[in-house]
């Protein structure tokens, strides 16, 4: 092969290890899997959710003025038992502060969520998401997904997995002090039993 052959070979695979760099480089950081929810910088769905153990309703758009915390999840999900402590523990901790934890039961039948409840504990409204309108309505694609909306009605993050009370709390503080929040994926989420 002669020199201005090797030299256009050379210059071709140089070229394309650029080309594979900048794209790789662009990706990497990013968690693929982590989908961006179209709800974030918009208005709260207009969703009314059945109270489990109450007669009552409850529409989200009426919370408004508060800080909400919206987590859909199901007593056949794994994660989502083991984030009802810090949950729970949430609610109790920033009530003062005018933030409203609301549990949305995502595919369940209620004597099973009344049987979660028993065993793990009561501490803020959970209501029943009739034909999954709500879910719907967020884009839920499985449990446990949580949604943070400021004090406006916006939707401002999205915790997608199961939530700790640090990253809770972290991301309530931001709220509070009217800083930007981020999105997160903190684990798997399941879509069925």
């Amino acid at each position: 092969m002669s020199n201005r052959g090797r030299l256009l070979v050379i210059s071709a695979v140089s070229l394309i290890a650029v080309v594979f760099a900048v794209v790789f480089s662009t990706r990497f950081g990013a968690d693929p899997r982590l989908s961006p929810s179209p709800l974030i910088g918009n208005p709260v769905p207009d969703v009314t959710l059945d109270l489990v153990e109450s007669d009552n309703s409850l529409r989200l758009r009426e919370l408004a003025g508060q800080i909400l915390v919206v987590n859909f999840w199901a007593p056949w999900c794994v994660p989502c038992r083991a984030e009802h402590s810090d949950l729970l523990a949430l609610a109790d901790g920033f009530e003062d502060l005018g933030v409203s934890v609301v549990g949305v039961v995502y595919q369940s039948r209620q004597d099973d969520v009344v049987a979660f409840l028993d065993e793990l504990g009561r501490g803020y409204p959970v209501g029943m998401d009739d034909r999954s309108r709500a879910a719907i309505g967020f884009g839920v694609r499985g449990v446990p997904e949580t949604y943070f909306v400021d004090r406006d009605g916006t939707v401002v993050a999205k915790i997608t997995g199961p939530i700790s009370l640090g990253l809770a709390t972290a991301t309530l503080d931001r709220i509070i002090l009217g800083e930007p929040v981020e999105s997160a994926r903190t684990g798997e989420v399941q879509t069925q039993p």
